[in-house]
């Protein structure tokens, strides 16, 4: 499915970004754009997120997880463009994801 003007971004959030409610406030920020996706921890040390939306609102919460949360040290955010699916109806925490552990 494609959207006009929608884009999916995966993005990998490097640093000190676990025990520092980035999930968290990713999602409140997510949700104030009106992005939807997801993001969870990763056995890295790392966080992921998928996020599709607006490029505007989606380009927005890249930019946010360049900070992140107070506390958050973020060292870099890699970030790959895949195509819009219009999967998801929300944005939500994950806590594992067995085919990528």
């Amino acid at each position: 499915m494609t959207e006009k003007g929608k884009i999916r971004v995966r993005a990998i959030v490097e640093g000190r970004v676990q025990g520092v409610f980035f999930r968290y406030t990713t999602c409140e920020e997510a949700d104030k754009l009106g992005v939807n996706g997801w993001v969870m921890n990763r056995r890295d040390g790392n966080v992921e997120l998928v996020a599709e939306g607006t490029q505007e609102a989606v380009g927005a919460l890249i930019q946010w997880c360049h900070h992140g949360p107070p506390g958050a040290r973020v060292m870099s955010v890699k970030t790959t463009n895949e195509s819009y699916t219009g999967e998801f109806q929300s944005f939500d925490v994950r806590y594992s994801d067995s085919s990528r552990w």
